[in-house]
C-alpha cells in the first residue's frame, strides 16, 4: 500500500487532523512489514521518494530507522547535530526516539530506502515541532 492511499483512508477516518497531511513533494511506498523475534517489535521497509525543493518535516519513529540512499542526494539533520549530505549508495543510521527531517536540495529526485524497526502497534511517524527540539543548531566556538 502506498503512503497516499494509507493516507487516504486516514483521512476518512480522522478528517479532522490536519498534522496528517503528508508534506507535499514527499512519498512513501510501503515494501514490507514482519514482526521479530522479539516480542512486540516489528520491521518496515520503504521507499521514500522527495522531491526536488521538498521537506520531510522534523519527526520521530519508535524504534531505529537505517537509511541507504538509492537516487540522488539528500540533506539530512538529527536533533542537535548539524546537517549532513548522504549520496546514492550512502547510509545513515537514526537512532530511536531522536527527532530527524530530511530534504533535497537539488534539482532531481531523491529516494531512501528505509528499514525501520519500531514498536509494534504505535504511529510509524510521529511529527515533532521544530520550536521543541533541543537545539538544532550546533555551537559556533569563538
Amino acid at each position: 500500500m502506498t503512503f497516499t492511499a494509507l493516507f487516504a483512508i486516514l483521512v476518512a477516518v480522522a478528517p479532522a487532523n490536519p498534522s496528517a497531511m503528508p508534506p507535499a513533494g514527499v512519498t512513501r511506498t510501503d515494501l514490507q512489514r514482519h514482526d521479530l523475534s522479539i516480542d512486540g517489535r516489528e520491521t518496515i521497509q520503504a521507499r521514500i521518494d522527495v522531491a526536488p525543493g521538498a521537506v520531510a518535516p522534523w519527526h520521530r519513529h519508535p524504534g531505529e530507522e537505517v537509511i541507504y540512499v538509492i537516487e540522488g542526494t539528500l540533506e539530512y539533520q538529527l536533533e542537535g547535530q548539524a546537517p549532513v549530505t548522504i549520496k546514492a549508495g550512502e547510509v545513515l543510521f537514526v537512532p530511536a526516539g531522536v527527532a530527524h527531517m530530511a530534504r533535497n536540495r537539488t534539482a532531481g529526485n531523491g529516494a531512501e530506502l528505509a528499514t525501520y524497526i519500531v514498536e509494534k502497534g504505535k504511529p510509524l511517524l510521529v511529527p515533532v515541532d521544530e520550536a521543541t527540539l533541543v537545539s538544532s543548531r550546533p555551537e559556533k566556538s569563538e
